[in-house]
């Protein structure tokens, strides 16, 4: 066994696992000014840094409490009737009410895929899209 400051702790298997200590997901959307307001003004998230160039919006780094999401302006080198969002959905935790979430979402534009509902493995979850197609899921604990 190895200590540190809070005492023994178990070996770790070797090789070593990976160990990360961060997710934040980048979604390149269509519309990256369109995208910037939906997810803050209508989801809630908060701007933690803006990325710019010559005026124009290239993408920003949003939070909402520990979480991170990135998005970032299509350069439509892959062409511009790409399908985006397809066989990905992101999945956010919270400790807040999961029904005045989804109700002030729709108060402030917002269109639900799903409403709130319990979940097979216990509390609720709403689910919606965003401009470009990325789907969400946002459940209580």
């Amino acid at each position: 066994m190895s200590t540190n400051s809070d005492g023994p702790r178990p070996e770790r298997a070797q090789p070593e696992s990976l160990r990360l200590k961060m997710l934040s997901p980048n979604l390149t959307v269509d519309d990256a000014e369109e995208s910037l307001r939906w997810y803050t003004e209508v989801v809630g998230f908060t701007i933690e840094e803006r990325w710019e160039h010559e005026g124009k919006l290239h993408g920003a780094n949003l939070v909402a409490g520990s979480a991170n999401l990135m998005i970032g302006q299509d350069d439509w080198k892959k062409g511009r009737d790409r399908a985006k969002g397809e066989g990905l959905r992101l999945f956010f935790m919270t400790g807040q009410d999961i029904d005045e979430l989804a109700g002030g979402i729709k108060e402030r534009g917002g269109t639900l895929e799903s409403e709130p509902q319990e979940t097979p493995w216990g509390g609720r979850a709403f689910s919606l899209v965003d401009p470009t197609g990325f789907k969400i899921t946002i459940a209580g604990e």
